[in-house]
């Protein structure tokens, strides 16, 4: 699997020791054989035919669009580099589970002495798979059974059913995925889902019933997703003790929702960057589509990746959010922004931080948070270029506040407010990448900034999951 195939137009002159000899015992030959080496790689060649061998269901015009490439190409080399990457293109479409390539000269009576025929032989995926696997989340993780129908359509169509089982969340959905051809980045998606979670610190439970409708489209450098979502939401109180700010939130509301999300992400990894950018900004509009639950809500992350010496990496990331109420009704508890923990405030407990009532953490409606991170190899490097490479020591400086606003006031005392009683944490860990899924980190945290009715985590705290401060 992934090999390319070719076979060469003129025969490859024998260079290196045959049948016991040297080649410098030999006397070189009065041939030329670089030149001719140069004909076969940079003669003008013609692409007279491009097969493709194993198709059952899926529609050849599909593949039209991803194999067109390889007929513009104008010599062996572009041959080969074009046919590689039809061949990725095919198996980004996820409905093979085999493509190989294979190129030799054209046959027949139309044959140019020139000419190339180029064969995609490929293996289709079953028209049903399973899989189970595990999750990692924010501090939390889930085991996930799922059931794919790759290609239902012939045109890379996928249905999926999927059903997790996590710490604090359980769910399951059915959705349906459908891309433009030729454009794979193009594509919609189509779900239905229901989800139960736990929120211990607001002593919360909240099941949300809901269907979806996504649109993913690239615009210049960016990606950009518009995305409907309609929830039938479900809240209620975790425990006896729940405060009465959070059984006042109780009850069911119906939420209807337009929201656009623009990415630009240059670095190397998500999860353990050594370089590149990230810019992510998301706004979600509810109420004018339906429902009773009616905001605008904006938040954005920025992160940037600096190499150093000694393979060490300098980062620095800024989040930010502000939730608009639309009318006269306030904000629900369930879209309010949380803060703290160990993937965004290190040194306090998870999203414990913010306005609380009796001990349950009520979220805000602003907040900012920045952070500053130095990640060195182990000191002592053990298995460089091996297993050591998937650990990190790291050294970490973090800020932020949460709140809430008086929108009657303008944007002076807004940001003053933010500014005051400004929560951070100090200090250093290691951490384990596990792939390109999520990553380990284990620290030692001192909180600074603490203020009344915080929870923090002094000492050594743990955290599991993709998206960190």
């Amino acid at each position: 699997m992934g090999t390319v195939h070719a076979r060469s137009l003129d025969a490859l002159p024998m260079q290196g020791p045959e049948l016991g000899f040297q080649a410098d015992d030999i006397e070189a030959p009065e041939t030329e054989p670089e030149p001719k080496q140069e004909v076969l790689e940079n003669r003008d060649v013609v692409v007279q035919r491009v097969h493709i061998d194993g198709l059952g269901r899926t529609k050849e015009d599909l593949l039209t669009y991803e194999i067109a490439e390889v007929f513009r190409a104008k010599n062996l080399i572009d041959v080969m580099k074009m046919s590689h990457e039809a061949r990725q293109k095919l198996l980004r479409l996820g409905i093979f589970r085999k493509v190989e390539v294979v190129i030799d000269t054209s046959q027949g009576e139309d044959a140019l002495p020139n000419g190339l025929d180029v064969t995609f032989e490929v293996t289709e995926l079953r028209r049903m798979t399973g899989s189970y696997s595990t999750m990692v989340g924010n501090n939390e993780g889930s085991m996930v059974l799922g059931l794919k129908l790759p290609n239902v359509f012939g045109r890379a169509e996928k249905l999926t059913f999927q059903f997790s089982y996590g710490t604090k969340e359980t769910s399951y959905g059915l959705s349906f995925f459908k891309p433009q051809p030729g454009h794979f980045e193009r594509n919609i998606s189509l779900g239905v889902y229901k989800v139960t979670g736990q929120f211990p610190w607001s002593s919360l439970r909240e099941t949300d019933r809901g269907i979806s409708a996504e649109l993913n489209f690239p615009l210049w450098k960016t990606n950009q997703t518009l995305k409907w979502e309609g929830v039938w939401r479900e809240l209620g109180c975790l425990a006896r003790t729940a405060s009465f700010a959070v059984r006042e939130e109780s009850g069911h509301s119906l939420k209807s929702s337009l929201s656009h999300a623009m990415v630009i992400d240059t670095r190397n990894s998500s999860i353990l960057p050594r370089k590149g950018g990230l810019l992510k900004i998301h706004q979600e509009l509810a109420g004018y589509t339906g429902g009773d639950a009616s905001f605008l809500k904006e938040d954005f992350e920025i992160q940037l990746n600096k190499p150093l010496f000694w393979d060490s990496v300098l980062s620095a990331s800024l989040w930010g959010g502000l939730l608009l109420p639309i009318g006269d009704k306030p904000t629900s508890i369930a879209d309010r922004f949380y803060l703290g923990g160990p993937t965004s405030i290190r040194g306090f407990s998870m999203y414990s931080m913010g306005p609380q009532s009796e001990g349950d953490y009520l979220g805000g409606e602003a907040y900012w948070a920045g952070g500053l991170h130095l990640y060195t190899p182990l000191p002592f490097r053990p298995s460089m270029g091996g297993f050591g490479d998937l650990f990190r020591t790291h050294f970490f400086v973090n800020a932020g506040n949460l709140c809430n606003l008086n929108y009657g006031e303008g944007p002076q005392a807004h940001l003053k407010k933010l500014a005051e009683c400004i929560r951070w944490s100090y200090g250093l860990g290691i951490m384990l990448r596990l792939g390109n899924i999520a990553r380990l980190e284990l620290n030692y945290c001192i909180p600074m900034g603490v203020q009344s009715g915080d929870r923090i985590c002094d000492g050594v705290q743990f955290g599991a999951g993709i998206r960190f401060l």
